[in-house]
């Protein structure tokens, strides 16, 4: 599939200038993220519309989560977890297959708001997310300015929220849980500028990174846009969602 003779892994001259193999590492980050919505989207899709798949995650007698719930709902932490700090040691091929297997395990667990909210408020808080999160990634991609600085403090933010939405599941505050979603709303739209001019940036050298590395950065930057996305979806949902 990829030429051999004098081409690195993303099929560029070995002299391509640092934007080309950019911009050719981006469109595998987006493929990839891409290609992760599509499998979570499908997973959630068949749980929701099977009975038994359903039932398996919830325990029906005391009508909370069964094990296999728990499992799904805390695996994807650890998931992320393990392709992050494990990025050395795996291979491009465990990246890839953790990820394939991260997107089914966050469609299971995306499967209960399918039967919370109406579809029509769901298909139309994700339009809204896509494009929110498509301007955003635009902007990130194209400006001029050193998005660095912000980054810290919305990494501070995303803490502060974690330890609310903590705080807040022992609360069950109503006017709390109301901003922490405006927050997160906020906080994840900047996250999305300045995690694709981070991911442009290292695109920019990928072609000094060997192609076995090149693979394995372009895996965990489309987690960490579909990461993104899928919060921002999620604290949208909450002002544009109509339950059932």
């Amino acid at each position: 599939m990829f030429e051999e003779n004098n081409r690195n892994y993303f099929g560029s001259a070995s002299g391509a200038d640092a934007g080309i193999i950019a911009k050719t590492f981006m469109s595998q980050v987006f493929t990839w993220m891409t290609l992760a919505m599509i499998v979570t989207a499908g997973t959630a899709y068949w749980f929701a519309s099977s009975e038994s798949a359903i039932r398996s995650l919830i325990n029906t007698e005391t009508g909370g989560l069964s094990p296999l719930g728990w499992i799904v709902t805390l695996a994807p932490i650890g998931f992320v977890l393990l392709m992050s700090f494990g990025f050395q040691k795996l291979s491009a091929l465990a990246m890839t297959l953790l990820f394939i297997a991260f997107s089914v395990i966050m469609g299971m667990s995306l499967s209960f708001i399918l039967l919370v909210y109406t579809a029509a408020s769901i298909f139309k808080t994700f339009i809204v997310t896509a494009g929110m999160f498509g301007i955003m990634a635009v902007a990130g991609y194209t400006t001029k300015t050193d998005l660095t600085k912000f980054g810290s403090i919305l990494m501070m933010g995303l803490i502060g929220i974690m330890l609310a939405m903590l705080v807040n599941f022992f609360m069950h505050s109503n006017s709390l849980e109301y901003i922490i979603s405006i927050l997160g709303v906020l906080i994840f739209t900047g996250l999305t500028a300045y995690d694709v001019q981070r991911l442009k940036r290292i695109g920019a050298g990928a072609g000094e990174f060997g192609e076995e590395n090149a693979r394995k950065m372009s895996i965990l930057g489309a987690l960490t846009l579909y990461l993104d996305f899928i919060n921002l979806f999620l604290f949208m949902l909450r002002f544009l969602g109509n339950r059932k």
